[in-house]
């Protein structure tokens, strides 16, 4: 079983979502020995907010992007962050929210995984998501 753990916090060690998703993910450990945990900090290693540039190679608008040596990187990058959460069970997301909001790292992460037609579709009914049985937990702190 695999878990993705996503800190998003500005903070650091002053933050108060990363220790609690920590003890999240401690705990699911504990559950799981098997766990194996994949870790991104979007601030240690932030996403550029997103360009057409940076879609990544599954996005069907990724063809209209320009030909470079850093756009194939950006869109490596990218297709990299997807793939990571595809292949995740469980994804704990440790944010704060800052005015009224999800950091912006937070949101250049997600403009990555949200790719029509890999873990959403539109159809009749709405919005169908297909990025199967995910256990997803989201940390939220607020106001100290």
């Amino acid at each position: 079983m695999k878990l993705l753990h996503i800190d998003s916090s500005i903070l650091g060690a002053n933050s108060v979502s990363r220790p609690i998703a920590a003890a999240v993910v401690d705990r699911l450990r504990r559950s799981e020995p098997n766990l194996e945990i994949t870790y991104r900090d979007l601030v240690a290693a932030p996403l550029p907010h997103l360009t057409l540039a940076q879609l990544p190679s599954d996005h069907p608008l990724s063809a209209l992007a320009p030909s470079s040596n850093t756009a194939q990187q950006d869109k490596a990058a990218s297709q990299a962050v997807l793939e990571e959460f595809l292949a995740a069970d469980i994804v704990v997301i440790g944010t704060p929210m800052y005015n009224f909001a999800i950091p912006s790292q937070l949101k250049a992460w997600i403009d990555r995984i949200l790719v029509p037609g890999k873990t959403f579709q539109y159809g009749q009914d709405g919005v169908k998501g297909l990025a199967g049985d995910k256990r997803v937990i989201v940390v939220i702190s607020r106001g100290g």
